[in-house]
């Protein structure tokens, strides 16, 4: 995969954590799709590093998908924990 298919997915990834996890976020929709791309590349980083499964070269891949959309999800919460009251 190219640089723009992962930030395509990393807005669709943070897309989808925001569904699964929703409520009022700190940066709003630019924080949220900037999160969502930083975690399909850390989740995709963490994915090929450490759990063995090596980054596919198709798009529509499961496992690509979710080692993304857990990156996502994982910066979503650190983000949330760390600036939570920011918007209040």
């Amino acid at each position: 995969m190219t640089v723009i298919s992962w930030i395509i997915l990393g807005l669709l990834a943070g897309a989808i954590a925001k569904f699964l996890l929703p409520g009022r976020d700190p940066g709003g929709l630019i924080g949220t799709s900037v999160i969502g791309i930083a975690g399909a590349f850390i989740g995709g980083w963490i994915s090929a590093r450490w759990l063995d499964h090596p980054i596919s070269k198709d798009f529509y891949d499961g496992a690509t998908w979710a080692a993304a959309i857990g990156g996502a999800l994982v910066l979503l919460i650190g983000y949330r924990l760390l600036f939570g009251n920011s918007r209040d």
